[in-house]
């Protein structure tokens, strides 16, 4: 599976939707929460079906527990499918952790361990979701707080060998690289440079929160300048690879998410902005 080049793209969020629709900003795409639009109707369709008019739409879930030991969920699975039908995307993703177990949700998504008996239950639930959905899924690295002592691999050769063994690409969150590195005193780059440059479907960029012994992924803050640094690293001398920024609290204004959208536009190989 391989997704198509579509550029550099925004999160699309409600403070946002007037604002796209008004000015038609100079953005390739955009990324939709799914859960959001499970709804048969409302605010966030009105909108949407103005907007997709304009833009190419991915899917980005944030509910499928993939990690979890629990059956899967068959009626989030079944919604998801039929907004799948209904909003035509290029593309659909959700997270590489679990965030439930049974009738206990954490409403967090928190990271896995990295162990063989990992590896065979994530492949065979991640063929199941494919084969029901009838589509290939793309699965976001998570930031992390924890280690598990039972993890037999590091993260990046875990994530790694899943792609070798389903084939699936990865959403590629440099931030949550970074967060997961300052909390866990690796080198950033050592991951970056270990995940296979086919396997990467899209990249995330975000910014966080700094507790002085702690960063934590809050997507609420401008993406600092380390985040930049390991963006304009790792795009060098690879073939494009969909960029988009993610804002979900503290929201500026559009004005400013452009500004960041350009400046990852600026960052990345000249090559990847006349692709195609």
């Amino acid at each position: 599976m391989s997704v198509p080049f579509l550029g550099f793209g925004l999160g699309l969020r409600t403070c946002y939707f007037d604002a796209i629709i008004d000015t038609r900003p100079q953005v390739d795409w955009f990324e939709i929460i799914s859960e959001n639009y499970f709804v048969d109707g409302g605010k966030p369709w009105y909108y949407l079906s103005q907007i997709k008019e304009h833009y190419p739409i991915v899917m980005h879930g944030v509910s499928m527990s993939i990690g979890s030991t629990s059956p899967l969920d068959m009626n989030y699975l079944a919604q998801l499918k039929r907004t799948i039908a209904r909003v035509e995307p290029e593309w659909v993703s959700d997270h590489l952790c679990f965030s439930s177990l049974g009738e206990f949700n954490s409403h967090d998504l928190l990271p896995l361990p990295y162990t063989e008996e990992a590896l065979i239950h994530l492949t065979a639930r991640i063929n199941q979701v494919q084969d029901y959905l009838e589509r290939p899924m793309i699965f976001e690295n998570v930031s992390s707080y924890l280690n598990y002592k039972q993890s037999e691999l590091t993260e990046w050769a875990f994530l790694s060998e899943l792609h070798q063994r389903t084939r699936c690409q990865l959403l590629l969150d440099i931030n949550n690289v970074y967060v997961s590195s300052r909390n866990h005193k690796f080198d950033p780059m050592t991951y970056l440079n270990a995940i296979p440059t086919q396997a990467v479907a899209q990249i995330h960029l975000a910014g966080h929160s700094d507790f002085g012994t702690h960063i934590v992924d809050t997507h609420d803050q401008p993406i600092c300048e380390e985040v930049w640094s390991l963006y304009r690293q790792y795009t060098q001398n690879r073939s494009p690879i969909n960029t988009m920024i993610e804002r979900d609290d503290n929201f500026p204004e559009l004005a400013g998410l452009l500004q960041e959208l350009n400046l990852a536009k600026g960052i990345a190989p000249s090559s990847w902005r006349t692709y195609g």
